[in-house]
């Protein structure tokens, strides 16, 4: 699934590919919003996107990932 992060004062959102479900990826930002710090996402090949909470904008939680076609496709 798509995950887009919203930072303050940053033109560009940044975008994981997530393997977790949406509930899950909303408990992760909820908890992250409410105890304050740090929001950690794991994408499906391993990288980390750490972002401080106190930056956060908006997060949009996409559908699941679709295949792909054409080209550039794994």
């Amino acid at each position: 699934m798509e995950v887009k992060i919203g930072v303050q004062n940053v033109a560009r959102e940044i975008v994981v590919e997530s393997e977790q479900s949406p509930e899950e990826v909303e408990a992760l930002v909820t908890a992250a919003l409410t105890e304050g710090g740090l929001l950690s996402l794991v994408d499906g090949s391993g990288r980390r996107v750490i972002v401080p909470v106190a930056t956060i904008g908006y997060v949009d939680l996409g559908a699941a990932k679709k295949g792909s076609v054409g080209f550039g496709t794994i």
